[in-house]
């Protein structure tokens, strides 16, 4: 494996070369920021598939059920380059280092977001429109339902913190693929991490980009509002993103490993 000044130099390489394709060819960044937001949709959907019936088991494995095929949302991010913003957002460590100014910065976050919502709600229709939602005599839409109310049902406080947890070990994940060398390190590097994430209950904003929206259309009422996904949820988690990713991985790996002057 890379050793971890190794690993720094790659992820400092890699995420200032997207943000620099981001700034020179936009559409490009948002095709494939497009594409990651729909592998976590799929991922979610895989996610929901397999929780049908898990009910039976016991609530931890059950969870790590979860966690583990919700993985492969990632993997597929990471080994067709496409661009999730959560990931994205260890840019930091490209600016930190003098290579990217903010104007660069924000403006590749910015068309990475935006892609990432239009490649969750593609995937979202994809489910719909294909009924996915009457599998299992209607349990996999109940999950959908359940999964989005429960996400909504957080505080703006609770959610800003579990967006911290998430993108702290999903930008782990990440910085340990740079420190792997074969397709098995990396796909390996993604497992712990990710499943830890999901069992736990973190939030991800992309991921709520697809499932809450598909809750909303299965069984909007109560607590599970539009002005409940954006305001209670979707905001807060992505600022806490911003932070467990961002700061708690990039800035700090930049901060322990950069060579000194």
């Amino acid at each position: 494996m890379a050793t971890p000044p190794e690993t720094l130099a790659a992820a400092t390489r890699a995420m200032s070369g997207k943000a620099n394709v981001a700034n020179s060819k936009p559409s490009h960044t948002f095709l494939l920021a497009i594409a990651a937001g729909a592998y976590i949709g799929l991922g979610f959907i895989f996610f929901a598939t397999v929780q049908m019936g898990a009910s039976a088991l016991p609530l931890g494995v059950a969870k790590l059920m979860g966690g583990l095929v919700f993985s492969v949302g990632l993997m597929m991010v990471v080994m067709t380059g496409a661009d999730l913003f959560t990931s994205t957002t260890m840019t930091l460590i490209a600016k930190a280092s003098g290579k990217l100014s903010w104007a660069k910065l924000l403006k590749h976050w910015a068309i990475v977001y935006a892609g990432n919502f239009v490649g969750a709600l593609l995937v979202v229709a994809l489910a719909y429109f294909g009924n996915l939602q009457s599998g299992g005599k209607g349990a996999f839409g109940q999950i959908i339902v359940s999964t989005a109310t429960a996400k909504v049902s957080h505080t703006p406080l609770e959610c800003f913190v579990l967006g911290i947890g998430c993108n702290l070990l999903v930008c782990l994940a990440i910085w340990m693929t740079f420190a792997g060398k074969t397709v098995a390190d990396k796909i390996l590097a993604i497992v712990g991490p990710i499943s830890l994430f999901v069992a736990a209950g973190f939030e991800h904003s992309v991921a709520n980009m697809f499932m809450i929206p598909y809750g909303l259309i299965l069984g909007a009422g109560g607590e599970l509002t539009l002005g409940n996904f954006l305001l209670v949820n979707l905001i807060p988690v992505t600022i806490g993103n911003m932070l467990g990713g961002g700061v708690f991985v990039g800035l700090f790996y930049w901060i322990v490993n950069a060579p000194k002057k």
